[in-house]
C-alpha cells in the first residue's frame, strides 16, 4: 500500500519569525510568557497540517497543542472538509481595587480541504484529539478503492 504525504504550512517572508513577537513584548512591558508557549497561546493563525492518502483513506493531522477537543468544529459537506476553532480568554492581575494588568484575547482559524467528488464514505468519518494533534480519518468508498488485478485464464 503506497502512502503519499504532503505537509501544508503557511510560509512567512520574515527571516526571524520570533523576533517581532519578542520585540513587541518588550515594549508591552512584559517579557514573561503567561501561557505555555503552545499554538493556542500564541498569535498563530494557522496550525501546521499533514495530509496523507493511501488506497483506503485520507488522513489529516492538525498540529494545534493547547486546545481542547471541544474547541474544534468539523464539517463535511459537498466533498469539502472544514476544520475550524474559536477560543476566547480573559486574564487579569488585581491588587486591591485596582487592576495591574488585564488582557483579553481571541483566536480562531479555519482550514478547508476539497476532496474528489463522491470518494469519501461520509458515514465513517472519524476524528480524535490526542497530545495536541487532531487526527481526522476520511475512509474512501469501496467502489473507488483500487481493485487487485484479476488473472484471466486463456482457454
Amino acid at each position: 500500500m503506497e502512502e503519499r504525504t504532503m505537509a501544508l504550512a503557511r510560509l512567512s517572508d520574515n527571516v526571524f519569525p520570533s523576533f517581532p513577537s519578542m520585540f513587541e513584548r518588550f515594549f508591552e512591558g512584559d517579557m514573561m510568557d503567561w501561557n505555555g508557549g503552545n499554538f493556542a497561546d500564541r498569535n498563530a493563525t494557522l496550525p501546521a497540517v499533514n495530509v496523507i492518502e493511501n488506497d483506503d483513506e485520507y488522513r489529516i493531522e492538525v498540529a494545534a497543542p493547547g486546545l481542547k477537543k471541544s474547541d474544534f468544529n468539523l464539517n463535511f459537506e459537498n466533498g469539502r472538509l472544514t476544520i475550524s476553532s474559536e477560543r476566547k480568554d480573559e486574564r487579569q492581575e488585581k491588587s486591591g481595587d485596582r487592576f495591574n494588568r488585564r488582557e483579553f484575547w481571541y483566536q480562531s482559524f479555519q482550514r478547508s480541504f476539497t476532496l474528489p467528488e463522491n470518494v469519501v464514505n461520509t458515514g465513517k468519518i472519524s476524528a480524535r484529539y490526542e497530545d495536541g494533534i487532531l487526527y481526522i480519518t476520511l475512509p474512501k468508498r469501496d467502489e473507488v478503492k483500487p481493485k487487485p488485478a484479476k488473472a484471466i485464464k486463456i482457454t
